[in-house]
């Protein structure tokens, strides 16, 4: 069944948009990718990465599968704890799905698995304490610290899309209001889009009219494109963001000093739209600045794909370490 090759994985992003998987060889490239909305319910999403799997395996021989999971996760990553856009609560996800697949299946953080990526394959490799924030439906970050992940005591660490920047501000999915994600994210970027919007008569803007046609037509992805464009309300709304970014990067500067900060996600992407703006807020708002050596601030090397290549990775690592009791299980900790 399927190509036969001797170290292909397969890493699946699950995110609170869009359920992404590909096989992923062990340089990190990409052989073959698959997408589908992010279900609501369990057994609706356990279904789909069931049959994700199963389309990949018809076409390819896989060794493991990685998922990278926009969640809490116990400290053995066994047990997704808690997720604000997913549906599994103290699940043994891991155990379950390998039952269900026939196959070794291994978890991370889906912002570890991006730190992962970014360490061996791209923007992070040359990075001593590294930070990689996700920018995408909400905010995800894995720290790398000396090359491996820091998880904190419990395997929680760092959350800090949810970090209050603004007391009593926008409500959040983690049951908190004014999270730094609830306004540097793409869900967020809409919501600013929106609130500039109701402040205006919309002038010259496209998003103006493509709202008022069809408020569901807003989306991050839309927004940056419109931004791309000139249009003021994008371009406004990114302005916003990227000081948000920065302010929040200054905040991550002042506990953890990171040397590298690597802004991947899907709107790692667009960062020629706010990364320079954000840069100068974060050089401005950083305690000491100008007395104090900066963190150099990059995009991505490898997009929004880094969650899955890094999916990818964990899962042929552990593997590798779970066949051989003397390797360094390093693939999960970067």
């Amino acid at each position: 069944m399927g190509i036969p090759s001797n170290d292909l994985t397969i890493g699946i992003d699950i995110g609170g948009t869009s359920v992404r998987a590909a096989v992923v060889d062990a340089h990190g490239s990409m052989l073959d990718t698959l997408r589908a909305a992010t279900p609501p319910t369990v057994v609706a999403l356990e279904h789909c990465l069931d049959r994700l799997v199963g389309e990949l395996r018809d076409r390819w021989s896989v060794r493991a599968v990685g998922l990278a999971i926009a969640g809490f996760l116990s400290s053995d990553r066994q047990v997704v704890r808690f997720a604000p856009h997913l549906a599994w609560r103290e699940a043994a996800v891991p155990a379950q799905m390998a039952q269900r697949l026939g196959l070794p299946v291994f978890a991370e953080h889906d912002a570890n698995s991006a730190a992962v990526a970014e360490l061996h394959f791209g923007a992070a490799a040359r990075g001593n304490n590294s930070l990689v924030m996700a920018l995408g439906t909400g905010i995800g970050a894995g720290m790398l610290m000396n090359g491996h992940i820091y998880r904190g005591s419990f395997g929680v660490a760092p959350e800090l899309g949810h970090l209050v920047v603004v007391p009593d501000g926008r409500p959040c999915s983690c049951g908190k209001r004014g999270c730094l994600e609830r306004y540097c994210s793409g869900t967020a970027l809409v919501d600013t889009v929106v609130e500039l919007l109701a402040g205006s008569d919309g002038g010259r803007s496209m998003l103006a009219a493509e709202s008022a046609a069809d408020p569901g037509s807003l989306t991050g992805r839309r927004v940056a494109a419109a931004a791309a464009e000139g249009d003021p309300i994008a371009v406004a709304a990114f302005a916003d963001l990227a000081r948000w970014l920065g302010q929040g990067m200054a905040v991550i500067a002042d506990v953890f000093d990171p040397d590298l900060i690597v802004i991947a996600g899907g709107l790692g992407m667009a960062s020629g739209l706010y990364l320079d703006e954000a840069r100068e807020h974060y050089a401005r708002m950083v305690t000491g600045a100008g007395h104090r050596e900066l963190a150099r601030i990059r995009p991505t090397q490898l997009g929004e794909n880094a969650g899955l290549i890094g999916a990818a990775q964990v899962a042929r690592m552990d593997l590798a370490a779970a066949e051989s009791p003397a390797a360094d299980g390093g693939g999960a900790r970067g």
